[in-house]
């Protein structure tokens, strides 16, 4: 007999479970973010493509800085000098490229703020998140995203 797998959601309709081609980093940064958020009732389940883009970018993030942790933010540069046999007699420093990998890290910083304003992650954001909503509404958002920010 087949397994009768129910989606388990938040209050506000988001999926608990990541979505299963997600990498393992991404679906610990969904589970967070979901778990954070869900009661949130301005989120609504179209807002997981946000969430989504937040956890993908959140991955890049994470395997650049590795990266450069690995290889540091520059990398010098060799040009070899050759005999009239082609051989290698000696190589010449010439100076330092920049680690492709800091600019990937700098684009996915960029998309994580913007798509955290998006999402309220941010004390601004949140603000602006609140405004217009009449005083129950605001009252009742703002009561849940101190539990979840503190």
């Amino acid at each position: 007999m087949a397994e009768n797998k129910r989606k388990r959601t938040t209050a506000n309709g988001l999926s608990e479970r990541a979505p299963d081609y997600m990498s393992r980093q991404a679906q610990t940064t969904w589970r967070f973010l979901v778990g954070a958020l869900g009661q949130i009732k301005e989120l609504k389940p179209s807002d997981g493509k946000l969430i989504e883009m937040y956890c993908t970018q959140y991955e890049i993030y994470r395997n650049a800085y590795k990266h450069i942790q690995e290889n540091g933010e520059v990398q010098p540069i060799y040009v070899s000098v050759q005999n009239a046999a082609g051989d290698v007699i000696e190589k010449d420093f010439k100076g330092y490229k920049r680690n492709p990998m800091t600019q990937i890290y700098s684009d996915s910083l960029k998309n994580l703020t913007n798509i955290g304003k998006e999402l309220g992650l941010s004390p601004k954001s949140r603000q602006e998140l609140f405004n217009g909503l009449n005083d129950d509404d605001e009252e009742n958002s703002i009561v849940a995203l101190r539990k979840v920010f503190g």
